[in-house]
């Protein structure tokens, strides 16, 4: 016997719905909902919005925002997560373990899926009473196809977008300086912002000054997390941090967009002098898979041991790269966390050695780490195979 379809349920009964879960907070928790003025911030999409600042309860429509929030909050990042998204578990465990030995009560944070794939609890959500849940802006299409901006608002839970994915090096600042204002630290922001322009000054200041000649570089994006060859930048992200560094991104002509791929025959003929995988601990993903484990704590011998296998792929097959063992592996997450100025950095140790003989990446990172963030540093972002700039 076949069974009638399920209604989906109309914004009035959602809005009732939410209605009714908001108010049952407010009385089982004793607060009346708060009435402090409010403040219109600017999003990442040029959004007017209202938001009671400082911003008490968050929820992180991604969780690897906690990179932004701990720069902020750093003596407890968790005090005003009341829900993420569950990746930060997922695609970086090794940081979120960092937090979970500080913060054990970071385990205690509710998770939802993705407004991308369909998975966002709304309910769940407004049962947590947030001020702001902040979304990245690849969710946008998503969030206006389901209405959600329209059944939050009707509840007064705005909501922002903020980018460091997409255009990293023009929205990561911006973004920086939203999360300051909404959490009531913006000097705390600004000097995060400063810090991070200084430290890619010390790369671009060079390579203007002395012009080297730009190695050919393929970046192989996700290196492991999936057999597919060839995935890579455009001009934004690792593409742009590639020619900030004094390197020429053969993908950069290729890919109009962000993120994109080539085929194998394409990187062949661009023979590229270097190659940079962006890799890291999927094994939440791809079980053993071919990912080179790079982060924080990575045994870097093991890592080396899995980059040479990337040496072997179709598409390298007889490249300057392979004859000269010009491969890297660098830490996928730089391409979505505001420590782009890391990357950017070795990038420009491997393209020019004898320029960057004393710029020390793991030092800058470890600087950052004591002036910024509550876990201590533990290196491990990036390997290579060649033995004059491998790491350790």
């Amino acid at each position: 016997m076949l069974s009638r379809p399920r209604k989906r349920p109309s914004l009035i009964a959602v809005l009732l719905g939410a209605m009714t879960l908001l108010l049952s907070g407010f009385a089982c928790s004793g607060t009346t909902p708060d009435t402090t003025p409010r403040t219109t911030v600017t999003d990442l999409l040029g959004r007017q919005v209202q938001v009671r600042i400082p911003v008490r309860r968050v929820i992180l429509g991604e969780g690897r925002q906690l990179y932004l929030v701990a720069a902020l909050d750093t003596a407890n990042p968790i005090q005003r997560i009341v829900g993420w998204r569950k990746d930060l578990i997922q695609s970086d465990p090794d940081t979120y373990g960092a937090y979970l030995q500080r913060y054990p009560d970071i385990a205690k944070i509710p998770t939802f899926g993705g407004f991308e794939d369909g998975t966002f609890d709304i309910e769940q959500a407004i049962s947590q009473q947030p001020d702001v849940i902040i979304l990245n802006i690849e969710a946008q299409h998503a969030t206006e196809d389901a209405r959600y901006i329209e059944k939050l608002d009707a509840l007064g839970i705005p909501v922002v977008y903020v980018d460091f994915r997409n255009n990293p090096m023009q929205n990561t600042e911006p973004t920086m300086r939203l999360f300051g204002q909404l959490f009531g630290e913006e000097a705390r922001a600004e000097a995060f912002i400063a810090f991070s322009q200084q430290q890619i000054r010390r790369v671009t200041d060079v390579i203007e000054a002395r012009q080297p000649p730009r190695p050919k570089v393929f970046i192989e994006r996700i290196g492991g997390y999936t057999d597919d060859c060839c995935l890579s930048f455009g001009n934004e992200n690792f593409g742009r941090f590639v020619e900030l560094a004094g390197g020429h991104n053969i993908a950069g002509t290729i890919i109009p967009n962000t993120f994109g791929q080539l085929n194998p025959e394409q990187v062949i003929v661009a023979d590229p002098d270097q190659v940079v995988v962006t890799s890291a601990n999927w094994q939440a993903f791809a079980p053993g898979g071919h990912w080179v484990g790079v982060g924080p704590g990575a045994d870097l011998v093991e890592a080396r041991r899995k980059l040479q296998w990337f040496t072997q792929r179709p598409a390298y097959a007889g490249i300057k790269a392979q004859q000269t063992r010009g491969f890297h592996a660098i830490w996928h997450q730089f391409y979505n966390s505001p420590y782009q100025f890391i990357a950017i950095q070795q990038l420009a140790k491997w393209f020019h050695p004898d320029l960057f003989a004393d710029l020390d990446p793991d030092a800058t990172f470890r600087e950052f780490h004591d002036r910024f963030l509550p876990v201590p540093y533990e290196p491990g972002y990036f390997v290579s195979l060649k033995p004059a700039q491998a790491q350790p």
